[in-house]
């Protein structure tokens, strides 16, 4: 069952580009190519005041520009950008699939009618040479669709360029059938990370070596932690910690998060195949781990991190995975 008496909120968008160029080659992270071009077609759309920090947003990827390497900057919503995984060039015709996620404050419907999908448009147009360059992707795509999540189905409210402007998805409709519970009998122990980590902040261990150390491979019970630590995302105010998010549980659920946490602190990684990501991405490590196995206790948590992406850089897609 879902961990928590109260919804997160969180609105989830599938959005499908299909490829009207003659061959368009993606850059090495996608997220990061959507976060920096939109976030630019955003900020000049709007009017000075609400520009500001969409502006303050854009500054470092001027650095990026020169080292390549994606900051750990965010959009001023609080946002995620997952990149579907696909090939590195497309030809006319061909799809290419990304998820948008807003969270907390930022899970409404207005801010993707009246700052993303404007943003969206110009960009599947654009002849600004900023973008549109050889084999971009920027002034080459068609707007296929764009559904929001409500449990496992996907309900259309863009097609052909057609908007459905009756349709506003709630923050909570995400969670609606979903089980959040183990649905057989066998046990888990492997865990595929789809997409680059960095726990750094997690574990204390900032790492720049080669081989990742072994003080530095995430646990299951590294996992719930950095769960919590991005629960925090979902409190009012600001400079909320993890100390908060204990403290606004019910009795029962903390007495159940505390169990789960007691559960992954004693099982053990039996091995792993963790590497760097390719130059260009973010994140720090990516592949798989292997448990013992993974307690049911533990799994209605593990599912949620997947969702919500934990770690550092989510807002470029970094720290989900799969459970197997």
């Amino acid at each position: 069952m879902y961990p928590f008496t109260k919804p997160l909120e969180l609105i989830r968008y599938l959005i499908v580009w299909r490829v009207n160029g003659s061959l368009v080659r993606l850059p090495r992270s996608l997220t990061a190519e959507i976060s920096r071009v939109l976030g630019a077609l955003i900020a000049e759309r709007l009017p000075t005041q609400r520009a500001a920090p969409w502006r303050k947003a854009l500054a470092p990827w001027e650095k990026a520009r020169r080292n390549r390497i994606p900051p750990d900057a965010a959009w001023p919503l609080r946002a995620v950008l997952f990149a579907y995984p696909g090939k590195g060039s497309y030809g006319p015709g061909e799809l290419i699939l990304w998820e948008l996620k807003l969270l907390g404050e930022s899970a409404d419907h207005a801010h993707f009618l009246e700052e993303i999908l404007p943003a969206i448009e110009a960009a599947a147009t654009t002849t600004d040479p900023r973008w549109h360059r050889p084999y971009s992707l920027w002034g080459r795509f068609d707007l296929q669709g764009i559904y929001a999540a409500r449990g496992r189905r996907w309900e259309p409210f863009v097609q052909a360029d057609r908007l459905d402007l009756h349709y506003s998805p709630s923050p909570h409709q995400w969670l609606e059938g979903l089980p959040f519970q183990v649905t057989s009998d066998r046990l888990f122990e492997q865990l595929t990370w789809l997409t680059p980590f960095d726990l750094s902040r997690t574990t204390g261990r900032t790492v720049y070596d080669r081989v990742i150390p072994p003080g530095a491979v995430p646990t299951l019970q590294t996992l719930l932690q950095a769960l919590v630590e991005r629960l925090t995302l979902f409190l009012p105010g600001k400079h909320k910690t993890a100390d908060d998010v204990w403290a606004g549980l019910e009795e029962e659920e903390r007495a159940a998060l505390q169990q789960a946490v007691e559960d992954a602190g004693r099982v053990p990684v039996r091995s792993h195949r963790l590497e760097h990501p390719r130059r260009g991405q973010p994140g720090r490590w990516i592949g798989s781990q292997t448990f013992p196995f993974i307690p049911p206790s533990l799994l209605p948590y593990l599912e949620l991190a997947s969702i919500l992406h934990v770690g550092q850089q989510t807002h470029l897609g970094c720290g989900t995975f799969t459970v197997g």
